[in-house]
């Protein structure tokens, strides 16, 4: 897997656990902390994501649960 599958899988993932009040914007910025990448390129990442239709209307699509719930489960040590 490419590392900006990884990233957009982790993205997805983030969404996916954000609190019922956190933006996009905050959960960009809390990826962002974590060091996974700098600002302009999680804001470019977002938009992609956007773009391919995981996130609609600022949440995310059906795809995108599913995607988000397969890196989930990928992630998970076992």
């Amino acid at each position: 897997m490419k590392e900006e599958d990884i990233v957009k899988r982790v993205f997805l993932l983030g969404i996916l656990k954000k609190e019922s009040d956190e933006t996009l914007e905050e959960v960009t910025k809390s990826l962002v902390n974590t060091g996974m990448f700098d600002l302009a390129e999680g804001k470019r990442v977002l938009e992609e994501l956007k773009a391919d239709g995981y996130i609609a209307n600022e949440a995310l699509s059906m795809t995108g649960v599913s995607i988000a719930m397969e890196a989930q489960a990928e992630f998970t040590l076992k």
